[in-house]
């Protein structure tokens, strides 16, 4: 998802159990996360009810803790803490919510041995919103020449710090010159683009790649789907390739920041766009699950 510069102005971060301004907030330059990538992070849409799936998401950052081997100090508890203590100071009807977890300050070497003292942090920053144009006419992919790792290389479940695959695919885009950049696994199926997920629409036909595909587990990826069982429409996870999202009758990527965003073209070939109305329905009916799905954050 495209981020114009400039939008991380007004981001604030806690960090050490302080609220600074998130261009001043500090890491040791020897922490494993810096060097490495070595941690876990998950990104949370705030709306004015609250925080959107907020025990969905500390379950998954839970999980993916416990699946590299990083212990949560004070444990997920402390984290809710920070995230509802970072969102009472952003004080805003609507925002995003970046926690991280690193292994923490060690040595030089890859052993994750020498981190003695795993780190929380977490950013508040605005959403993202899209030009009325963008919005109109759809997203411009291009098939990245990258493959996304196999899930016994790195389970596409764990968010981990290493997006250097999911960067280089979006440079690719905009090297190209389109907005984001269709990721295929080995097998040439979809996994995802460079940071969302992928869903095609096919008369009454909702499909998504599957995570043994590639894809993350996305929490808007789950509200979507949810959303399609509830209209009516057969939802399902299934194995896609680059034929079927150029032969449906709409396409979309689902964020946290950004939400559902249309595809026009995908690799200079138009997506259809007959079944855009469905997918405004869609949209209407998540802005909805928003608000429904947000836990309240207490001022005590």
């Amino acid at each position: 998802m495209t981020v114009t510069q400039g939008e991380e102005r007004d981001a604030i971060a806690w960090i050490d159990g302080a609220i600074v301004d998130a261009a001043e907030a500090r890491v040791s330059i020897l922490d494993h996360g810096f060097l490495y990538g070595d941690g876990v992070f998950e990104g949370i849409r705030l709306t004015p009810a609250g925080i959107f799936r907020f025990e969905d998401h500390m379950k998954r950052l839970a999980t993916a803790a416990s699946a590299v081997g990083i212990a949560i100090p004070g444990g997920i508890d402390r984290v809710r803490g920070v995230a509802r203590e970072t969102t009472r100071a952003w004080g805003r009807r609507d925002g995003y919510l970046r926690l991280i977890l690193t292994r923490g300050p060690g040595n030089l070497g890859l052993d994750p041995a020498s981190c003695k003292d795993p780190a929380i942090l977490c950013i508040a920053a605005g959403t993202v919103r899209l030009p009325r144009e963008k919005a109109d006419r759809g997203y411009d992919l291009i098939t990245s020449s990258l493959r996304r790792p196999a899930g016994d290389v790195l389970d596409p479940r764990v968010k981990s710090l290493n997006y250097l695959n999911n960067i280089l695919a979006k440079r690719e885009a905009n090297l190209r010159g389109a907005d984001d950049a269709l990721v295929l696994n080995g097998q040439g199926l979809v996994a995802e683009a460079s940071a969302a997920n992928v869903f095609a629409l096919r008369g009454q036909r909702l499909d998504t790649p599957p995570p043994t595909d590639g894809a993350l587990e996305g929490l808007t990826r789950r509200t979507v789907l949810e959303i399609g069982e509830a209209l009516g429409l057969e939802v399902r996870e299934r194995s896609l390739g680059r034929f079927d999202l150029l032969g449906a009758d709409a396409v979309f990527l689902t964020g946290t920041r950004a939400g559902l965003v249309p595809v026009g073209s995908l690799d200079g070939s138009p997506i259809a766009g007959t079944g855009r109305p469905r997918v405004r329905e869609i949209q209407d009916a998540f802005e909805k699950r928003l608000l429904d799905l947000s836990v309240p954050v207490s001022d005590d």
